[in-house]
């Protein structure tokens, strides 16, 4: 069964992508903690954490590695939050966000209403730092 997710990875919902491999997509949330929150996704639909295979969750935490490192150089942060919480949409994903305080870990306070202006130039800023540190081959043009 299809998940809003995969909608968004099959190209039927728009989604402002930063990263493709043949495994995991990473895309920027309608509702961030902070500018450049990404969301972390295997192409492969798996309800929760707790089910992936160790392989897949490896390749998650590395693709989320790589992000983070980008995210701390382009948003010059002090480091990068990641967070698996899995209750909004029934399809492994992981929160990667530039952090600077344990503040900015509250889901409560995402905006809901971010402007996609912001959301593109946020998209823009992460993939030309995840093309300097030499991942162009993974990070689409738009």
């Amino acid at each position: 069964m299809p998940t809003l997710f995969s909608r968004i990875i099959d190209g039927e919902l728009p989604g402002r992508f930063v990263w493709k491999d043949e495994d995991v997509v990473v895309f920027l949330t309608i509702a961030p903690l902070a500018d450049g929150h990404v969301l972390v996704v295997p192409r492969q639909v798996v309800n929760r954490w707790t089910d992936a295979s160790p392989e897949l969750m490896h390749k998650l935490s590395s693709v989320a590695q790589t992000i983070g490192q980008a995210q701390i150089e382009a948003f010059s942060s002090a480091r990068a939050g990641l967070i698996i919480a899995g209750f909004e949409v029934e399809h492994l994903h992981l929160h990667v966000w530039p952090s600077n305080s344990m503040a900015e870990y509250n889901f409560a306070s995402v905006d809901n209403n971010p402007d996609s202006e912001k959301l593109d130039a946020s998209a823009e800023k992460l993939r030309k730092a995840l093309r300097a540190a030499g991942h162009g081959e993974f990070v689409p043009a738009s």
